[in-house]
Order: C-alpha cells, then structure tokens, then sequence
C-alpha cells in the first residue's frame, strides 16, 4: 500500500480512465471517489490537474463539463504502479465501472458547446460519439449567446431524434 494518498488517488485516476473505452467526466470521477468518501473533491481536483500536467492524462473541457481520457504515458505509469492499489479498492472500482458503465457512456456520447465567432455571431457545435468515432457533428450559427445556450441544452435529448431524421432523410430516395 502506498504512503502518499495523493499517489493512490492518481493511480485511482489511472485506473478508472483505463479501465473504460471512453472519456470519463469530472463528474463522473467526483461521484465515484465522494460517493466511497475516498477523499475530497478539492483533493480529486488537484490530483487530476497533475495528472494533466505531468500528461499521463488528456483533459478535453467544454462549458459544462471536463472529459478525461489516459494516455499512452498514463497506462505505462499505471502497468508499473498499479499494483499498489489494494484489492479492496480495486473491487470498488470494478463494481462502480460494472453498475454504472451504461449511463456514464451515455453521458459522454453526447457533445455540444458553443463559441463566439468573428462576426460576433455564436457557433454551437453538437455531436454524438461512440468511442472515439463521431456519428453525427453539426455546427450551427446562431445570433446570440442565449439562442447558443439553449441549442446546448436540448441537444442530449434530441439528438438521437435528430441523426435518425439527418439519415432518414439522406438516405430517402428523390423520387419517393
């Protein structure tokens, strides 16, 4: 068992970002380690931004959200430390990954933020992935910020509705 917590709560990190196919959410991350009351959100947050700076992590951010993904120095450092997670933590880990794989997967497929552009307009971009492949990317201009801000917010429960209309209508034949 390791001495220094911080240590154990970045191969915790590690292990959970290694352990998925996809992008885990700082959300996500926090209700893991709060939930185990493993440590504190402020403590998460600094053992994640050094992981970030020592780059054996690749933080993506958004307006509403930070999505975390292990990089190929991140599974080195793990394959050499991990094993100085405990069993019992590791089964914690496991079991929450196992119960909750689905949801936090869908939570990370769908994608949307928005920017202002240089004819101070906004441009919302929405996109739906699975794993690291974009099923449908739109980029959208809109007059302003709150117009930007509520395309954002309805498209994770519309999305779906929307690609099955783009492909539907695509795919139609012009002479139906």
């Amino acid at each position: 068992m390791l001495s220094d917590p911080m240590t154990l709560y970045k191969l915790m990190n590690l292990y959970m970002l290694k352990q998925v196919n996809f992008p885990l959410t700082n959300a996500q991350l926090t209700e893991f380690f709060l939930q185990h009351e493993y440590t504190s959100y402020f403590t998460l947050q600094q053992a994640l931004n050094e992981l970030q700076e020592s780059g054996l992590v690749h933080a993506e951010s958004s307006h509403n959200s930070t999505r975390y993904e292990i990089t190929k120095e991140g599974e080195d450092t793990l394959s050499f430390f991990g094993n100085n997670i405990s069993p019992a933590i590791v089964e914690d880990m496991d079991s929450y990954l196992k119960e909750n794989r689905f949801r936090m997967r869908n939570e990370v497929s769908t994608i949307s933020d928005y920017y202002k552009s240089t004819n101070q307009d906004y441009t919302v971009h929405c996109e739906v992935r699975e794993g690291k492949s974009s099923l449908i990317s739109l980029e959208l201009s809109v007059p302003d910020k709150d117009q930007a801000e509520l395309m954002c917010s309805h498209w994770e429960a519309r999305s779906q509705e929307i690609y099955a209309f783009v492909m539907r209508t695509l795919m139609r034949d012009q002479s139906e």
